[in-house]
């Protein structure tokens, strides 16, 4: 049975909404996918590390409470956990402010069992940061030489803007070692001051990695691929409660597909035919379209256990 591992941070993300607190849920990028995974039957295990405190147990807890193995992280002593502040505006986009010691991080995990065509999900100022980049890359090396897929989400916020040209060489090594990458209008402004999906993906993306998908909201997504396959597709008006784990679950739900429609390594660098995007796709927008939905970040109960049984 092919499985997920996904590698990350943890966070509690504390949502406000007309500047009071409405919830407080355990999170990170890598990590909601994950557990919108876990909900959807997936054999998933999560890399990453907590706080040796109250909210580090809490984000283990409720792991294991989704389906999700927490084996693979780690609590060191002294550390606190990571928190971050998310105001939503009008049209429930949020704004986020961090409260994390990078320069403090550590990573410290034995690699899990890893088989052909299983998926490692990766992304974020995680998936580049120096202080972990050992660890980090070692894990990507290990996962590539025993045939997994490797899904790469840029994820990369403005908070880190100032860092952009010490990350560079870990970012296009991320690119190289990825066989899809995902990532956002904002993401590629930040980072290569450039906005349209063409110009992202020839000047900076295909050299290192063919297939590339780029979202903007609810503006179409865009697909480029290999044998200048090209895309476009809508996405559905759909009323939002909070766009917290949109991409997040935009990821999981396509990773969801991959197992579903059977698709390997070896169909990826064959190259995906209409057919296999269009089904790729639409996953993926059903599971950020399900996230949207509700204050959390990650599908809900309900809709996991229909896609168990889809």
């Amino acid at each position: 049975m092919r499985k997920i591992i996904g590698i990350g941070e943890t966070v509690l993300d504390i949502i406000f909404k007309d500047g009071q607190p409405v919830g407080a849920y355990p999170g990170g990028s890598t990590f909601n996918a994950s557990v919108s995974l876990g909900r959807s039957g997936v054999e998933t295990v999560f890399i990453g590390e907590t706080g040796n405190d109250r909210v580090g147990e809490f984000i283990k807890t409720f792991l294991s409470e989704n389906g999700v193995s927490s084996d693979n992280i780690n609590a060191f002593p002294g550390s606190k956990s990571a928190v971050s502040l998310a105001f939503l505006n009008e049209q429930n986009d949020a704004e986020y402010i961090f409260y994390k010691d990078h320069p403090h991080d550590q990573l410290d995990f034995s690699y899990p069992e890893i088989q052909p065509d299983d998926i490692v999900l990766f992304g974020s100022f995680y998936a580049v940061n120096p202080v972990i980049r050992p660890q980090v890359l070692g894990l990507l090396e290990h996962a590539r030489a025993h045939g997994a897929i490797i899904y790469y989400d840029v994820n990369f916020r403005p908070a880190h803007k100032d860092e952009v040209i010490k990350i560079t060489p870990n970012l296009l090594e991320n690119l190289e070692q990825a066989d899809i990458v995902r990532g956002s209008r904002e993401d590629f402004q930040v980072l290569f001051k450039k906005e349209e999906a063409d110009k992202v993906y020839n000047a900076e993306i295909s050299f290192y990695c063919k297939r590339f998908i780029y979202t903007d909201g609810a503006k179409p997504v865009e697909v480029r691929s290999e044998s200048e396959f090209r895309k476009s597709y809508e996405v559905a008006e759909t009323k939002t409660v909070s766009t917290v784990g949109a991409g997040d679950n935009f990821n999981a739900g396509f990773i969801f597909g991959l197992l579903k429609y059977g698709i390997t390594r070896n169909d990826l660098e064959r190259g995906l035919s209409e057919e296999q995007w269009d089904k790729l796709i639409a996953c993926a927008q059903a599971f950020a379209a399900d996230c949207c939905k509700d204050i959390y970040n990650y599908v809900s109960k309900e809709f996991g256990a229909s896609m168990k049984n889809s």
